[in-house]
């Protein structure tokens, strides 16, 4: 299939995102459209109040209330599965055209955008993390999902081997 996902804006019941997720995600998982519903995200911020003259992160709100952001191939298919989705209401667009979002807006919103189209790094190759709760730890790629781009890392953590499990291609960099 030559056509790139795109990211697409779906509109749900107030206070329905975690449930439209979730739903989402198991219809994906359950029909096997992983390849055309790729991702659903909650856009989230982070409370952030002083005390003691220390920065804390104090809580995480969903940034836009009532929406969901869903990385898609639009078919018939996977429009009628975002659609039909229980806590859905409809596509963000003109009528029933659901519209995908430009670049600067998936930006806007925290949302990586993955440019290179492979990894340059193989199972056995020695890597650095450098973004997410792993970050600064280095270890060694297990193996590697090419159609879900995630990896699989051994790191030493507290004097055990632990494996990282679902990293994307651009947390890690290959040791020098």
């Amino acid at each position: 299939m030559a056509e790139e996902a795109k990211w697409y804006v779906v509109h749900t019941l107030t206070g329905y995102e975690n449930k439209v997720k979730a739903n989402l995600e198991k219809s994906v998982e359950s029909r096997g459209i992983q390849n055309l519903i790729q991702e659903v995200t909650i856009p989230t911020m982070q409370i952030v109040e002083e005390k003691e003259n220390k920065q804390q992160v104090t809580k995480t709100k969903i940034a836009m209330p009532t929406y969901v952001i869903v990385k898609m191939i639009m078919t018939d298919e996977s429009w009628y599965v975002v659609r039909n989705t229980r806590g859905v209401t409809g596509f963000v667009g003109p009528g029933s055209k659901p519209v995908p979002l430009k670049d600067d807006e998936i930006a806007r919103w925290g949302i990586e955008i993955v440019q290179d189209a492979e990894i340059k790094a193989q199972e056995g190759d020695r890597v650095s993390v450098v973004s997410g709760q792993f970050e600064g730890f280095e270890g060694v790629i297990e193996s590697i999902d090419k159609e879900n781009r995630k990896i699989n890392v051994r790191v030493s953590m507290f004097g055990r081997d632990t494996l990282v499990e679902g990293l994307k291609y651009n947390q890690i960099k290959v040791a020098d």
